[in-house]
């Protein structure tokens, strides 16, 4: 009895023995493990600053451009190449070009409108690599006759807000005719147009354009806004065109 009680107890201790040394063995990989996963991120974070170094020149730019306001969108760089569009005046126009770094320390673009319609033409654009935040240049359009028109922009992000401009309400709530019935047409009108204002849309009447443009919460960005608008501000444009003609039809009557 003591000889096989003996035995077990030498069993027991190596078993134990081999098991300690079995949970060894994967702390060991772990510590390995941890170290490879720290040095791939660096490795990871090491590729990701060097695959796009020209996020930091993305992104929109508005400001004067004549007599109306411009955004330029710098969409896309890759390789010597840039990609984007300008909207101004009611129009949305992409443009292609490329890219330079002078020993000056600013980032040189020269890009070109498709050249299809008549306002298209080339922008010479300069970014100084310590004001990221600003482009400067010159457009010069492909009719001879008309003249080039210089720049300064800068970057601003387009944000849609319902708590901007003389109406706010009509992208809020659902109006009612009190809010309506003592407006002349020419207020209705603004009123509606402030709602696709607020969603950035680059009108064609120059009379619109000039009215929204001098506002600081206008940022135009799109000349299609039909999938933007709120269900709210559906309603409130046809109640809005309604009282708009029946403006129309009373004159001086109405409103009053």
């Amino acid at each position: 009895m003591n000889k096989l009680l003996m035995l077990l107890l030498s069993g027991s201790i190596l078993v134990a023995c081999n098991n300690e040394k079995k949970t060894d063995k994967p702390s060991d990989r772990s510590d390995d493990t941890t170290t490879a996963a720290v040095t791939d991120n660096k490795v990871n974070e090491v590729v990701a600053a060097i695959t796009d170094p020209f996020e930091k020149f993305l992104g929109s730019f508005v400001g004067s451009f004549g007599d109306n306001k411009i955004t330029l969108l710098i969409s896309r760089i890759w390789g010597d190449s840039v990609q984007g569009r300008s909207i101004v005046g009611g129009n949305d126009r992409p443009f292609i070009g490329t890219h330079t770094s002078g020993t000056d320390g600013v980032f040189h673009i020269d890009a070109r409108e498709p050249g299809d319609h008549k306002d298209d033409g080339v922008f010479s654009i300069s970014i100084q690599t310590g004001k990221m935040d600003e482009v400067f240049g010159k457009w010069t359009p492909n009719d001879k006759k008309r003249p080039a028109k210089e720049f300064t922009l800068s970057k601003k992000i387009f944000e849609y807000r319902t708590d901007v401009g003389s109406w706010p309400e009509s992208s809020q709530r659902l109006l009612k005719a009190a809010d309506l019935e003592n407006l002349m047409k020419e207020d209705l009108e603004f009123m509606r147009n402030e709602i696709f204002a607020r969603h950035g849309y680059c009108f064609n009447k120059k009379h619109l354009r000039q009215q929204f443009e001098m506002e600081d919460w206008y940022v135009p960005n799109t000349v299609d806004i039909k999938g933007f608008l709120t269900d709210i501000e559906k309603k409130n444009i046809e109640m809005i065109k309604r009282y708009e003609k029946y403006a129309e039809e009373y004159g001086d009557e109405y409103g009053r």
